[in-house]
């Protein structure tokens, strides 16, 4: 980023807390001079099989990190918002078709749905759009450190591979864009030809 002449802030910390998210928000407000967008992109995913091998922690851990962290910084982020800014959230397409192995991860990604929805219609009077992507099957970090075998990973897409992050992105930056300025409450599904409702 910063190679491109922009300016970069790397904040580590937890995003399942309320109290980090107010602080990582108030730093990029202080140190980048506002916010326009907003991309809403953490996640945990957990692989089990049956039910009962989902704890309770689990569940709390799913919810946390990949719902309430979207509210959380949405929450703080539109008071810095104006007309013709956005936000942009990540779901997936487990949440369209299911996943036997993620029920508690797809369940999330539903919420999401929901929220991105939902959030759209409350945030249409004051011109502030919110939409979402739900990519398929990604090579990104989080897949080789959840699942055990990844050699046919995505390979059961239309296009018969999985996507690269560099061919999802494209999705962000319209949203973010002008572009995008007659769409809200929408997702565009980067899943590899995978025919999906919604």
């Amino acid at each position: 980023v910063e190679k491109e002449g922009r300016k970069c802030l790397l904040i580590e910390g937890d995003l399942k807390s309320e109290s980090f998210c107010k602080k990582a928000l108030d730093q990029c407000v202080k140190e980048l001079g506002g916010i326009n967008i907003l991309v809403n992109n953490a996640a945990v995913q957990f692989p089990k099989n049956d039910l009962k091998s989902i704890t309770t922690k689990q569940l709390h851990e799913t919810f946390e990190t990949n719902i309430f962290s979207f509210f959380h910084l949405a929450k703080l982020a539109i008071p810095h918002f104006k007309a013709g800014d956005s936000i942009i959230n990540t779901s997936s397409v487990t949440t369209y078709r299911g996943s036997e192995h993620l029920v508690d991860y797809a369940s999330t990604k539903g919420a999401i749905v929901g929220f991105t929805r939902s959030l759209a219609l409350m945030l249409a009077k004051d011109k502030i759009r919110v939409n979402g992507v739900a990519p398929g099957p990604i090579w990104t970090p989080l897949i080789p450190a959840t699942f055990d075998d990844v050699t046919d990973f995505g390979q059961d897409t239309a296009l018969g591979r999985a996507g690269q992050p560099s061919e999802v992105a494209p999705a962000y930056v319209f949203l973010a864009s002008e572009d995008s300025s007659y769409i809200t409450g929408q997702f565009i599904h980067v899943n590899g030809g995978e025919v999906v409702g919604g």
